[in-house]
């Protein structure tokens, strides 16, 4: 960021995203395979990638909107939903499953009421799942963002939403 960059409450404006963004493409759109690190600067600013995103990147870059979309949706590591500020994953693994994680799963999605995948409308939490954590003996797993919280029961999640506010 440089000096001029005015941030309100911690936050740039939608217009500031769209200038820096545009800057960083103009200095940019002429090397050779740089459309990755132009989504990846994209997503930084926006969060996501938004269709209007992805069009004002294709229109900057003088691509095509559907080059952008498949570069997009070909890398896992880019979002075209919003996500929440922090993301809940549930291990599904075999021992995490056996001791209740179905049970905390749907705890988890009747509290913040959204299911599996989705983003709370506050842009708090999105939640996921995996296959395994590695953390059996403390089977049902979830983590929060990177903090694992283990031995879990319906009764203790109110306490660890909590904690991510």
């Amino acid at each position: 960021m440089n000096e001029t960059t005015i941030i309100k409450n911690g936050e740039l404006t939608v217009e500031e995203k769209y200038q820096q963004l545009g800057d960083f493409i103009r200095e940019n759109k002429e090397k050779s395979g740089y459309l990755i690190p132009i989504l990846y600067k994209a997503q930084g600013l926006f969060g996501y990638l938004p269709s209007e995103v992805q069009r004002f990147i294709a229109d900057e870059m003088n691509i095509s909107v559907s080059e952008v979309f498949g570069v997009v949706t070909f890398y896992s590591y880019f979002k075209t939903q919003p996500v929440g500020r922090h993301t809940i994953t549930i291990c599904m693994g075999t021992a995490c499953y056996v001791r209740g994680a179905k049970k905390i799963l749907e705890a988890l999605q009747d509290k913040l009421g959204v299911k599996m995948g989705e983003t709370t409308e506050d842009l708090r939490f999105t939640l996921g799942e995996q296959r395994c954590f590695g953390s059996c003996g403390m089977a049902p797993v979830i983590m929060v963002d990177q903090d694992v919280h283990g031995r879990l029961t319906a009764n203790k999640l109110d306490a660890i939403l909590e904690k991510y506010k």
